[in-house]
């Protein structure tokens, strides 16, 4: 294990408690990072099967062959510069594992590189956080074929298991796959989180509910089929107090952070041609929110009046379920049809099924009706999107006329709630028939001469309309970015 941070020191005693041998190992950055292999070796990993080496040649020395090597560094220059090194220390055949947050094109890169020097490359997500990597982790590896079954008792020990005791950690596939699907995943959990929030915010607000009703309500619905890691947590932050006795989710200021995988995942999501509106809107939202002073400044220009509680509190509450269950949905729905457009346009043959078991534990998306995707996912006709698997209908129809309620409602009172509208709008653009996409298209020809598909012809042929008299009859090209 190179790299021992929060991630990299779990995981090495996380393979220590099931039986493993472990080499650690941890770059030296003079006056910030001396003697964490001492004090790691001397504190928490001592007397377990852990050995430190703060010297590179020995520490690949006192690696078994064919060496399995797995990094827990900061994604970018830091994995290839550790590449660098090992590559004149390793044995034809090694395996390097990269299981931080990198860019699925760089791993791509990495996989051809170390292939091409007779090395085999693992690039896999790792997701849980700092207890899954001690206790249990949901592991996406994916690169060197032929690197699997000599990693996958050491990934598949250290993984969560699910309730029926498989392990979350199966092959992905090639290249950069295992990265490309952790990058999805985040992406949704900066949905899932913005939506929580946004239920919170609206339970507050509108439903003028204390901290702790809030926390009874998510724990009640934890129960059900909302059960998630996610929504877990947020019963816990809002029963949880200061030491001066005060709720610190009241002094904890509204300017949220982010270190780029959601990012990620809307730019890609881009590149194929892929709409993932509520995602997007997560990430915005966080961009906004960081923007505090703005916003104060906003605030007093333009004033809010003053939302008043609504007093049928049960339909309120029931309205929220439906608009949080509903917006998940999408946003489950919009990553695995991302993913789905990613496996077809690089060929990867992601397998969908196993992908949303891989979730079902460890992981910080974790949530109850990931075996529902799963099973959609194994019926023989696999669904052309999620949402029109015969479950999912059903569970839309259900929640579609409290979730339209409720974001109605909180427009009104001059509640922002994105993520809810994003995914509400986006469930309506998916089932409309019809779109006003032909005056976008009928303007692209005005101006740029982009020519158009007509009703009354078949799909493929293309037209130019010489809209103003004095045009010509010179065209476009057709293409889709």
């Amino acid at each position: 294990m190179i790299g021992l941070a929060v991630m990299g020191e779990n995981l090495a005693l996380n393979m220590a408690n099931h039986g493993w041998n472990v080499s650690v190992y941890n770059r030296t950055v003079p006056g910030i990072e001396e003697g964490v292999v001492e004090r790691f070796i001397n504190g928490r990993a001592q007397g377990k099967s852990i050995s430190g080496y703060t010297v590179m040649q020995d520490f690949v020395d006192s690696i078994q062959t064919p060496r399995r090597i797995m990094m827990m560094v900061r994604a970018g220059r830091a994995v290839d510069d550790l590449m660098q090194q090992l590559f004149p220390l390793l044995s034809p055949g090694d395996i390097i594992i990269d299981g931080g947050n990198s860019n699925y094109e760089d791993t791509n890169r990495r996989v051809a590189l170390s292939e091409e020097k007779g090395f085999r490359f693992v690039g896999s997500g790792v997701s849980g956080g700092e207890e899954g990597a001690l206790n249990g982790a949901s592991i996406m590896p994916g690169g060197s074929r032929a690197a699997w079954e000599s990693v996958k008792p050491i990934l598949q020990s250290i993984a969560a298991k699910a309730e029926d005791g498989t392990p979350c950690c199966q092959w992905v596939g090639p290249q950069g796959s295992g990265h490309f699907v952790k990058m999805i995943h985040n992406g949704i959990e900066y949905g899932d989180m913005q939506l929580i929030s946004e239920a919170y915010w609206v339970m507050k607000h509108i439903g003028g509910m204390s901290n702790e009703e809030m926390a009874d309500v998510f724990e009640a619905w934890n129960r059900g089929k909302l059960q998630s890691y996610l929504v877990e947590i947020t019963a816990n932050i809002l029963r949880h107090k200061s030491a001066d006795g005060s709720m610190l989710i009241d002094q904890i200021l509204d300017t949220a952070g982010q270190k780029g995988t959601g990012k990620w995942s809307v730019i890609n999501a881009m590149e194929l041609g892929m709409p993932l509106g509520l995602i997007g809107t997560a990430v915005f939202e966080r961009s906004l929110s960081a923007d505090k002073d703005m916003r104060v400044k906003a605030s007093g220009r333009f004033p809010h009046a003053p939302i008043t509680a609504d007093s049928d509190r049960e339909t309120l509450l029931n309205n929220i379920f439906a608009a949080l269950y509903a917006s998940k949905l999408v946003s489950y729905a919009q990553g695995f049809s991302v993913l789905q457009k990613a496996s077809d346009e690089f060929g990867w043959d992601l397998d969908m099924a196993s992908i949303a078991r891989m979730w079902r534990g460890g992981c910080i998306i974790r949530s109850a009706f990931l075996n529902d995707i799963a099973q959609a996912y194994d019926e023989a006709e696999k669904p052309r999107h999620l949402l029109l698997a015969p479950y999912f209908s059903r569970e839309m129809e259900q929640l579609l006329d409290g979730w339209r309620t409720l974001v109605g409602k909180a427009l009104t009172s001059g509640l922002p709630v994105p993520a809810f509208s994003s995914a509400l709008n986006y469930f309506y653009s998916l089932t409309s028939e019809s779109l006003p996409a032909n005056m976008v298209q009928a303007q692209r020809d005005y101006f740029g001469a982009h020519t158009f598909e007509r009703k009354d012809e078949p799909r493929g042929r293309f037209y130019h309309e010489n809209w103003t008299g004095h045009g010509g009859d010179t065209k476009s090209g057709t293409y889709n970015v």
